[in-house]
């Protein structure tokens, strides 16, 4: 991403409710704020899928009664990563073998598994404090090359045993049992523990290459699991995650934020109309001198509120089959924020760190949650009744 240095940002950014440089510019009212835990940081991982369904989940824990905690975001990863490669092996090597994954990954890890604190398994087993996953990625794909070139003609019996000793050695050996405070638990009886059930937890997607309606497995690589959706159109899909905020829930968000109009120095994603349908201010004289160049320049300033092109369902189909939208980050939706003009956006907590000018949280435009939006995951139990019924949910 570009790095863009205003200094009435840097200042005015370290506020959560309001950053611009003037008062043309984009400043933020939130609304309907979650209860959010901690910032989380998946530092050098493309583990954003797990670390930010877990904060999801533990702001549903919190919402649902339950005391605040951090999660075991390695219990999740290193489950994923056995079971992703037995299926690789299974599928003779045809198969994304990575770190990426989706949020359904966390709750069916949980299903199958249980979970633990945090402090009860780190999962930093190789000398860092925070996540660097470059050598274990490089190690588990060339053992697992090794294993389905298969030259002994047939499989061994040992490679599930070798597999499990990579894993304990950068992950750390999986506890059984493990006492939290004051109590005994297993990691299942620990996930039976919390206020929130796995099975209450559903994805929607919104696509047109399969019938509104019906679930499907939404075809991107990190899908490993090939985890079903159930697929609404865009304004249902939308009316869904504003029925979670709403509620006081959070939303689990699969995005695309590779646009340029996400801007992480900024802490601001927006869909820019095009730059001839613009006029920023009111001297229209003078943006209509302006060069192609400087005019985009000036729009991606964001010093200025500008106008955003409007969604349709088949912007969204088109930019999926072109590879312009593809399964890139997962993050938080915490709440919903206006600017001065009433324009919406929404509030987004992310798992970079306390990065960017509002401390590790990012404000994107309801025409970038429209066009950008691979998938949602809510609380079943929010989806208004109507949507519910023609989702075939009880």
């Amino acid at each position: 991403m570009k790095r863009f240095a205003l200094l009435a940002i840097a200042i005015l950014g370290l506020s959560l409710s309001a950053a611009a440089q003037d008062d043309k510019g984009y400043t933020f009212t939130n609304n309907n704020e979650v209860k959010t835990v901690p910032i989380t940081n998946q530092f050098r991982s493309g583990t954003c899928w797990c670390f930010s369904t877990l904060s999801f989940l533990e702001e549903e824990i919190m919402r649902a009664g339950g005391e605040e905690m951090t999660l075991s975001q390695m219990w999740v990863v290193r489950h994923a990563y056995f079971d992703k490669a037995v299926k690789y092996v299974r599928l003779h090597g045809h198969l994304n073998l990575a770190v990426g994954g989706a949020a359904h990954d966390v709750t069916e890890v949980i299903k199958k598994y249980g979970i633990v604190p945090l402090e009860v398994y780190s999962g930093y087993n190789y000398g860092t404090e925070m996540p660097e996953f470059g050598e274990i990625d490089a190690v588990i794909k060339g053992y697992m090359e090794a294993v389905i070139k298969n030259k002994n003609g047939k499989l061994t019996t040992a490679w599930q045993n070798g597999l499990n000793a990579i894993l304990d050695a950068y992950f750390g050996e999986l506890p059984t049992t493990f006492e939290y405070k004051g109590k005994e638990y297993t990691p299942k009886s620990f996930a039976e523990s919390l206020p929130v059930d796995m099975n209450d937890y559903v994805e929607i997607t919104s696509y047109t290459h399969y019938p509104f309606y019906t679930t499907f497995a939404l075809e991107v690589p990190d899908n490993w699991m090939w985890g079903e959706m159930y697929n609404l159109p865009m304004d249902e899909m939308m009316a869904v995650l504003d029925a979670a905020l709403a509620a006081g829930h959070p939303v689990e968000w699969a995005a695309d934020v590779s646009e340029k109009g996400f801007r992480g120095n900024k802490g601001i994603g927006i869909v820019p109309e095009d730059a001839e349908n613009i006029v920023i201010g009111s001297d229209a004289e003078k943006w209509g001198k302006l060069s192609a160049s400087e005019k985009e320049a000036q729009i991606y300033s964001m010093n200025e509120i500008v106008k955003e092109k409007t969604i349709t369902q088949e912007m969204r189909q088109d930019a999926y089959d072109r590879y312009q939208t593809t399964d890139d980050h997962g993050m938080v939706i915490v709440g919903t924020a206006t600017t001065p003009d009433g324009t919406k956006f929404y509030h987004v907590q992310n798992s970079w760190g306390e990065s960017g000018p509002y401390k590790g949280f990012y404000y994107f435009s309801r025409p970038f949650v429209e066009y950008k939006t691979m998938d949602i995951m809510v609380n079943k139990n929010i989806i208004p009744k109507d949507i519910q019924k023609k989702m075939g949910l009880k």
